[in-house]
């Protein structure tokens, strides 16, 4: 059972706001889910639809336990025989597991505490009885919840539906596309968008960071059989690579999502949709998944990649919901659920609970192993006085900047007013002046490198009516640059602090840029483009650059990463009693 209710005026709620004049708070969601002791299923409803029998209370959520998390479970429990619970209901909530409506137990954080030794046996008992799982009786247990909970599929599927179909007269399916991650929610959404324009001819982009499951990419295979799927890669970037020079991401600063995820999407846009201010995006996104995404509207701009209008059309659902959905429905769908994974997305994610976790440790054991090397050989690398310790209580998790890493330093910009010239500053930079550096100030103006003196290295920086707003100074191969300010509203600054604060994010981008593309995501333009190319000596080069035809000098990719670039707020480190943010 589902209630929305008002904060503020504490009266149910059956839209999306309070009915209530002037009153915009977001309602609170109130989940119930009922055990039918008759049915032995969960139901939606306090009454049994099926048998009528009346239903008790059990959990806020529940999603099903498939026989292979099952075995895993008879394992740890001790069972003598731990293919029992194959004839049994077993589900879970964030509580922990019910069989046959009864709540029982597992302190997963002492399991996910076990040693690589132990879990190792554990994988070996996993492996020698899945053979002998019987799948019969789930098969007549996900009838019976099926049928119990069919009033609950109808009504929200046929209201999905109808919101989806909302879309039809103002986007064609060219303008629109399905975001796909090979998950169970992504799945449900793409399946609905399928029913509602009777047609699997929607664009479906997948955004591959290179660490999904090996179930995920198996899926996306089956997937794309019937379906437009477009993968989405970054074919530049390694993550253990970036991982040893920037270190792991963390629960606060998921830089591989941007690295990965972000930069890859918006290039696939770029591709797909070329020069279209606007399309539809399809998510799977749902409230009840985190407390940020509870606060997520159905409809909204996309925070992420322009050109977006995001629709969620399963917000509100639960997992009981999108189980309900998938069961009744039979769609295929990813078989890491089936291991008892509750999310699919990438498997050494600082954000994967101990759950999902100690899965990986049981059915990716070299993998997980090879991971937490890695792990231990960053923290030695910065320091920590207990790298294992360190690792195996998630401390890692919860890093924060790059101290102890070389390239953080690159974020410190050295400069001096100029003493014989006003609205002038000296810079010495970490890295040599090339052609390069020049790119980074067109969000500035236009660049010209006729009207200088170029025995001085002078560049000039030209606004729309051909008026100077910058002199740069500095030649080619030396590390010192002279900047001239002459006009300071350069990038909507309104004061010459603000103009120099800008031209320094600029500057950060020149010695920090490690080729993550988060500028060419927010440039609703696509003006920015950033690339790699391999030299004659195997190494490779960035090459940033900005279409002059393209770019306005909104100087949105200026303002909008912490001193401009998003690798300075990854890298910010303390010096002294002061955080550089």
């Amino acid at each position: 059972m589902l209630e929305k209710i008002c904060p503020v005026h504490n009266v149910p709620v059956y839209g999306e706001k309070c009915s209530k004049p002037g009153c915009y708070a977001r309602p609170i969601v109130y989940t119930t889910i009922y055990w039918c002791d008759e049915c032995n299923v969960p139901s939606f409803e306090p009454e049994c639809s099926y048998c009528h029998s009346k239903c008790k209370y059990v959990a806020t959520d529940l999603r099903p336990v498939f026989p292979e998390e099952k075995l895993l479970l008879g394992i740890l429990w001790g069972y003598e025989n731990p293919l029992e619970l194959d004839n049994h209901s077993v589900w879970n909530s964030s509580s922990g597991y019910f069989i046959d409506g009864v709540k029982k137990e597992l302190v997963i954080k002492e399991v996910n505490a076990l040693p690589l030794s132990e879990i190792k046996i554990i994988k070996e008992k996993y492996e020698k009885l899945l053979p002998d799982i019987n799948r019969t009786y789930i098969d007549s247990m996900v009838q019976r919840f099926v049928e119990v909970n069919k009033d609950r599929y109808f009504a929200i599927t046929d209201e999905a539906i109808n919101y989806i179909q909302s879309f039809q007269d103002e986007y064609s399916l060219d303008d629109m596309f399905v975001s796909f991650s090979g998950g169970k929610d992504s799945t449900v959404t793409s399946d609905l968008v399928t029913k509602a324009y009777s047609t699997n001819r929607v664009t479906h982009i997948y955004g591959d960071t290179t660490l999904e499951f090996e179930s995920t990419e198996a899926y996306r295979c089956r997937f794309a059989e019937s379906h437009r799927v477009l993968r989405a890669k970054n074919y530049e970037k390694n993550f253990e690579d970036l991982c040893e020079t920037v270190g792991p991401p963390s629960r606060v600063m998921r830089w591989c999502c941007t690295v990965f995820k972000t930069g890859a999407i918006t290039k696939k846009l770029e591709q797909v949709f070329g020069d279209k201010t606007n399309i539809l995006t399809f998510y799977g996104i749902r409230k009840s998944e985190s407390a940020s995404r509870s606060k997520y509207d159905r409809e909204s701009e996309s925070p992420k990649i322009t050109k977006q209008t995001v629709v969620s059309p399963i917000i509100e659902w639960i997992d009981f919901d999108i189980w309900l959905y998938i069961l009744t429905t039979g769609i295929d769908f990813n078989e890491a659920y089936k291991l008892g994974y509750s999310r699919v997305g990438c498997w050494c994610c600082p954000n994967n609970g101990a759950w999902s976790e100690f899965l990986s440790k049981v059915h990716m054991f070299d993998k997980y192993e090879h991971w937490r090397n890695m792990l231990v050989g960053f923290a030695k690398k910065v320091g920590k006085p207990d790298a294992e310790e360190y690792v195996d209580s998630g401390a890692w998790k919860a890093r924060q900047g790059g101290q102890g890493l070389e390239i953080a330093n690159t974020s410190i910009i050295k400069f001096e007013p100029c003493a014989t010239e006003d609205n002038a500053f000296n810079y010495e930079l970490q890295n040599l002046i090339t052609d390069d550096l020049y790119e980074l100030f067109k969000p500035f103006g236009y660049i010209n490198k006729e009207l200088g003196n170029k025995r001085l290295g002078e560049v000039y920086v030209l606004d729309a009516n051909g008026e100077v707003v910058l002199v740069l100074q500095g030649r080619i191969g030396t590390n010192r640059l002279k900047v001239t300010i002459k006009k300071t509203n350069i990038a909507r600054a309104n004061n010459l602090a603000a103009a120099e604060g800008k031209i320094k994010c600029q500057l950060t981008k020149y010695q920090m840029c490690l080729g993550c593309k988060a500028c060419a995501s927010v440039c609703k333009h696509n003006a920015i483009t950033v690339h790699t190319f391999e030299r004659e000596d195997d190494e490779q080069d960035l090459v940033y650059q900005i279409d002059d035809e393209k770019c306005v000098r909104c100087g949105h990719c200026v303002d909008h990463f912490t001193a401009g670039c998003y690798m300075r707020k990854v890298l910010c480190i303390k010096r002294g009693n002061l955080d550089e943010d």
